[in-house]
C-alpha cells in the first residue's frame, strides 16, 4: 500500500481529471485536422502541413494549461518513460495512462458523432505506408518519438531557465509530423492511435503505436538523465545502493531503497535536486514554470 500513497487525495485526482481533459481535447482538435471538406463533401488528400501544425498548437496549448495540474504528459510513452527515469511512481503511472487513453477514446467519438459520415474516411487512424514494411514502420516511430522525448527532457529540465518548454514541444511535435505522416502517420502517442482505432474498430498493425513509441520514450529519457545530463546527487546514490548490494558475497542482499519511497506525496518524483511538482502544496509561489511541466503528446 505504499506505492499507493499520496493517490486518495483530491489534488492527484485533479491531476488524473486534468490529463483525461486535455487528452480529449489534444485528439479531438488533431484528428479533427485530418478531415478534409472538398467541394463535393467527400474526403480528399490530408494536408500534411495543416495536420502538423494543428497537432504542435494543440499540445502547446494543451501543456500551457495544464503543465501545472499535472505535469501535462498527455501520452503513455511519456508517462511510462518518467516512470524508468523515477519522476513519478509506478502506481500513479496506471492511473495517468488510463486517463489519457479514455481521453482519447472520448475525443475521438465525440468528433466521430459530429462529422458527416461521408467525410469520416479514415478518421486520421495512424497505418504504416504500403510501401513500407512493418519493422520500417517500427523504427520509424521509435525515431520520432526519441526526438520528441529527448526535447521534453531538455527543455523541462529544471537545471536550466530561461526556456519555453510548451513552444519547444509542440515544434517537436511539429516536425516529428512534417517527417513521418508519409511514413507512419506520425503517431508519438499509443492513446492518439488507441482513439481512432477503438472507434472504428480497426487493429491493423495498432502494436507499432505501442511498442514504438514506448521504446523510443524510454530510451530518450534515459539517454538525457543518465548519460547526458545525469544528476549529481543520483550518480552517488546510484554507487552507493550498488556498494550495499555487494558486501554479501554469495548471498542475496535485499537493498532498501530509501530515496525512492521519500516523495510518495508527490505527484511527480524527480531524483537529487530535481524539481518537484508537489500537487498537496499547490499554493506555494515562486516556481519555475518551465520545470513544472513534464511531458506531453
Amino acid at each position: 500500500m505504499v506505492a499507493f500513497k499520496g493517490v486518495w487525495t483530491q489534488p492527484f485526482w485533479k491531476a488524473v481529471s486534468g490529463e483525461y481533459i486535455a487528452m480529449l481535447i489534444f485528439v479531438l482538435l488533431g484528428l479533427g485536422s485530418t478531415i478534409t471538406w472538398g467541394a463535393n463533401n467527400s474526403c480528399q488528400s490530408a494536408d500534411i502541413v495543416r495536420i502538423s501544425l494543428c497537432f504542435g498548437f494543440s499540445i502547446v496549448t494543451m501543456v500551457h494549461c495544464f503543465g501545472h495540474i499535472s505535469g501535462a504528459h498527455l501520452n503513455p510513452a511519456v508517462t511510462i518513460a518518467f516512470v524508468c527515469t523515477r519522476k513519478i511512481t509506478l502506481a500513479k503511472s496506471v492511473f495517468y495512462i488510463m486517463a489519457q487513453c479514455l481521453g482519447a477514446i472520448s475525443g475521438a467519438g465525440i468528433l466521430f458523432l459530429i462529422t458527416p459520415p461521408n467525410l469520416v474516411g479514415n478518421f486520421g487512424m495512424t497505418m504504416v505506408n504500403e510501401r513500407l514494411s512493418l519493422g520500417h514502420g517500427l523504427l520509424t516511430e521509435i525515431l520520432i518519438t526519441f526526438q520528441l522525448v529527448f526535447s521534453i527532457s531538455a527543455s523541462c529540465d529544471p537545471k536550466y531557465k530561461n526556456k519555453y518548454p510548451a513552444i519547444a514541444i509542440g515544434i517537436s511535435v511539429i516536425i516529428g509530423h512534417l517527417f513521418a505522416i508519409n511514413y507512419t502517420g506520425a503517431s508519438m502517442n499509443p492513446a492518439r492511435s488507441l482513439g481512432p482505432a477503438v472507434i472504428l474498430w480497426n487493429w491493423k498493425s495498432h502494436w507499432i503505436y505501442w511498442v514504438g513509441p514506448i521504446v523510443g520514450a524510454v530510451c530518450a529519457a534515459a539517454a538525457y538523465d543518465y548519460i547526458y545530463c545525469p544528476d549529481n546527487a543520483l550518480k552517488e546514490h546510484l554507487k552507493e545502493v550498488l556498494k550495499k548490494a555487494t558486501q554479501k558475497k554469495e548471498k542475496y542482499a535485499e537493498v532498501e531503497d530509501n530515496r525512492s519511497q521519500s516523495g510518495d506525496d508527490d505527484l511527480i518524483l524527480k531524483p537529487g535536486t530535481i524539481h518537484v511538482i508537489d500537487i498537496d502544496h499547490d499554493s506555494k509561489k515562486g516556481k519555475d514554470s518551465a520545470s513544472e511541466i513534464l511531458s506531453t503528446v
